[in-house]
């Protein structure tokens, strides 16, 4: 049995010993006066997360018709309020905004925003809130989207010219693909300067894969303490792709 595989399993057994002691514990807070919403008891180390099954608002729906419109479970270690009425969800996101705004960290975003510096995944405070300025002030302010119309209008026009060429010759047209290739050429030349023409500056890919490691399962955003020995083989450098050709 290798070193890894043995600290592997030494770790699992002290996570179900912890994971039961906080079990226990949080028996004592809830006699002790601390309650939290009813919600199915969860299990060592995988807490409820076998009850997502595989599509995981489905198996959300079937519990909450058992434990009601608010209810606890446990996603690993993380303890976990779920919402599945329109009257409550109106307290949590709106009469009580700012005390649910920040998002819970995870891996995937302190690798790839800097340790949360992007204003998505950034706790809720001061510094929050003054990149939000920065954004609405600097960068989406009426002007500045103006001063970009002629770059639009061209790109969409020269899409338009595409389709029409492509219907008089009665091709078939990836609609969805045109489109998402319009708005990649618009965002490079509105941060970049330039079109892409270029494989290596695949903005859209980027951008997909981006948002297919920020929703991918992810065990140790779930089970910390199993956080080093990356049981998934992920990599930091996997993240971020560097163009000093960009410059």
């Amino acid at each position: 049995m290798s070193p890894t595989t043995s600290l592997a399993i030494l770790l699992v057994l002290l996570g179900s010993v912890l994971s039961f002691l906080l079990q226990r514990a949080t028996r004592i807070h809830r006699r002790d006066g601390w309650k939290l919403p009813p919600g199915p008891w969860p299990l060592p180390i995988i807490g409820n997360l076998h009850m997502l099954t595989a599509l995981p608002h489905r198996g959300l729906q079937a519990l909450a018709l058992k434990y009601g419109p608010i209810m606890s479970i446990r996603l690993g270690h993380v303890p976990t309020i779920v919402i599945s009425s329109p009257h409550f969800a109106e307290l949590f996101l709106k009469t009580h905004d700012n005390v649910f705004a920040s998002r819970p960290k995870v891996q995937a975003a302190e690798y790839m925003t800097y340790s949360t510096k992007g204003m998505a995944f950034t706790e809720y405070g001061p510094y929050w809130r003054n990149v939000r300025k920065l954004c609405t002030l600097q960068l989406l302010n009426l002007s500045k989207i103006e001063s970009f119309a002629a770059l639009r209008r061209e790109e969409v026009t020269g899409l338009v010219a595409s389709l029409s060429k492509a219907a008089a010759a009665h091709e078939v047209v990836d609609v969805s693909r045109k489109v998402g290739e319009l708005v990649a050429d618009i965002s490079c030349r509105m941060i970049l300067g330039r079109n892409i023409g270029d494989d290596r500056f695949d903005l859209r890919g980027i951008v997909e894969e981006v948002m297919s490691l920020s929703g991918a399962f992810n065990i140790a955003d779930y089970v910390p303490y199993l956080a080093p020995l990356d049981l998934q083989v992920s990599s930091q450098n996997s993240y971020f792709y560097f163009y000093p050709e960009l410059g």
